[in-house]
């Protein structure tokens, strides 16, 4: 699916206002970083963020972190074996409609850079971790992403 990230999150304002969130205009901040691109080296400070991987057309991923979720944020998605539930990981195991071959795997997180857009929308911390997950609800019911929670639990 394509999405664009200005008016998705234009809409999503009007969630949050009927949730009782008022967002200032620059309260939400998009960063891009089309393929290929490096992964961002820190989540700044005072921010959390919602990411989306998106892979062609198809939107691959939608997480949140929080403003102490360093990690998650810079190199886990990256890595397989780095934690539950990451996008290379996913990747892998889904490997042949991927059409990852085992060089592709051996390799993954090098082709995610080189082959993966992420989008990052950062938010004010003090804004709360429950605007955080409406945001990353929001993305995930709007965007539908192929790999998001554990396998058992995608339609």
């Amino acid at each position: 699916m394509t999405w664009l990230p200005d008016q998705t999150l234009a809409d999503f304002a009007i969630v949050a206002r009927l949730a009782g969130v008022s967002l200032a205009a620059d309260d939400i901040r998009i960063e891009a970083l089309p393929a290929p691109h490096a992964p961002p080296t820190r989540l700044p400070a005072g921010q959390m963020a919602v990411y989306v991987f998106t892979y062609g057309g198809d939107v691959l991923k939608v997480g949140k972190v929080g403003p102490k979720s360093q990690a998650r944020y810079t190199s886990q998605h990256y890595n397989p074996g780095s934690a539950q539930s990451t996008l290379a990981a996913s990747m892998i195991a889904d490997a042949e409609r991927m059409g990852l071959g085992e060089a592709d795997m051996a390799e993954i997180g090098s082709w995610i850079r080189a082959k993966v857009d992420r989008v990052n929308i950062l938010l004010p911390a003090h804004l709360g971790v429950p605007v955080l997950t409406l945001l990353e609800s929001f993305l995930q019911c709007r965007l539908r992403p192929r790999y998001e929670g554990f396998k058992s639990q995608r339609g």
